[in-house]
């Protein structure tokens, strides 16, 4: 029996926690800080995910064996070297990779040029900075059709730009390179041809030289049907994806999955944990867009409900350097989920709105996002919503179609002011 603290509060984590909690060998089960949901499958504690020192207190006062990162943040801040550099804490279990290994996700220039060195497919780029500011005008002013720009650093998942034309392009640059729009996380920026293509999203545990294949999805990321509107965080998630043939996979592995493990262990980079590929399909051929060093949110929500092995022994595996001797079984049933986010998301939204109707959910799994449990005028336990996204509503069918009529069932029986959803969430399949 394992002692496992998971870091985080959204809904990957509460996909996470509900797996988890499920393997005969997870003994004490901590999430820090956790939301509403979590708290069915573990004990939440009190503390911000990019607290090291807090996080060690919590590790030495409950005997922690394993911890498991959720979001980026504590990963490209280096809390895998923060554990290993401690002789109180290097014994414990970080599922996650070096602060090196995290550049993958904390460094778009990182990562493109990673993929140079190892000739993994990815759309031309080129890399700019407040000293280079004119020649990336005129980089861009040489582009006709759509450019991607985006800013090198962490920006919660909003700093990409599509700009249709070269006069939004420049716009889009001007505001995150020279305005600083995301801070120091804009300081450099990529910018890169726009591939014309259906994305989607691969996921491996590797543990450093080894790997295995965990179901993979796709998310929805605009506000509005129609894939109309800003980008947010992820408005629902499918698994399978249909057009993700056996074909098509085997390009996947063996161009992008393998280069990239073999990539990391030929450089030395220390890679224990999940890598996330952020793929795109064009005319058949795969290319990556990026790469995360953790779980995708809200894919986790569909992808960890397919996983058929016990979580727990599979990241046991991955510490001992022994993923070769494990076999990933899929489940056969779908998975779709969908997003409930707040008014006003991804702009202004208000906090601590009452949610209703949970009770009445069947047939489907409710992941917490953005909430909070809290006592109310009647000392009776209230959940309320404490993010822009607030509820991933997932369940399983026998295809796509009928795992979303199901969600979306449930979906309705979920009550709070301001509730809004997307009603086209897997509108191709």
């Amino acid at each position: 029996m394992k002692n496992i603290l998971l870091l985080g509060s959204g809904g990957r984590e509460c996909a996470l926690a509900w797996k988890l909690s499920q393997s005969a060998l997870c003994g004490t089960f901590f999430i820090a800080p956790g939301n509403a949901g979590t708290s069915e499958y573990g004990v939440n504690l009190p503390i911000g995910y990019n607290d090291f020192e807090a996080i060690k207190s919590a590790c030495l006062e409950y005997k922690i064996d394993i911890v498991i990162p959720g979001p980026e943040d504590p990963l490209v801040l280096g809390i895998w070297d923060f554990f290993k550099n401690d002789p109180k804490l290097k014994h414990i279990i970080v599922a996650g990779p070096s602060k090196e290994g995290a550049q993958l996700e904390g460094s778009k220039a990182f990562s493109k040029k990673f993929m140079g060195r190892h000739n993994i497919p990815t759309a031309d780029y080129r890399e700019f900075s407040a000293e280079s500011f004119e020649q990336g005008v005129a980089y861009i002013k040489r582009n006709d059709g759509p450019i991607v720009i985006k800013a090198d650093g962490l920006a919660a998942g909003k700093g990409v730009v599509i700009a249709a034309n070269k006069v939004e392009g420049v716009k889009a640059f001007r505001s995150m390179v020279m305005d600083k729009q995301f801070g120091e996380a804009s300081s450099k920026v990529v910018v890169e041809q726009f591939l014309d293509g259906i994305e989607l999203s691969v996921f491996v545990l590797t543990d450093g030289e080894n790997y295995v294949l965990l179901p993979e999805a796709k998310d929805y990321k605009r506000i509005g049907e129609g894939d109309k509107g800003p980008n947010t965080g992820g408005m629902g998630a499918i698994s399978p994806v249909p057009f993700a043939d056996k074909v098509f996979m085997d390009k996947v592995i063996n161009r992008i999955i393998e280069p990239t493990v073999k990539g990391l262990k030929q450089e030395n980079i220390t890679y224990q944990g999940f890598i996330f590929f952020g793929l795109i399909k064009v005319n058949e051929e795969p290319y990556v867009i990026e790469y995360n060093c953790r779980m995708g949110d809200p894919e986790t929500e569909v992808v960890i409900p397919r996983l058929e092995n016990d979580l727990v022994e599979l990241i046991l595996k991955m510490n001992e350097g022994k993923l070769n001797e494990v076999v990933v079984a899929h489940s056969s049933r779908a998975a779709g989920a969908v997003m409930l986010v707040s008014e006003g998301y991804p702009g202004n939204y208000s906090k601590g709105i009452k949610m209703e109707g949970f009770e009445k959910v069947k047939g489907s799994l409710l992941f917490h996002a953005g909430t909070i449990e809290k006592v109310g005028k009647n000392k009776q336990s209230e959940v309320l919503t404490n993010g822009g996204r607030v509820l991933a509503v997932t369940s399983y069918g026998t295809t796509i179609k009928d795992a979303l009529k199901k969600s979306y069932e449930n979906v309705d029986l979920i009550d709070y002011d301001g509730k809004y959803y997307r009603k086209d969430i897997g509108w191709e399949f």
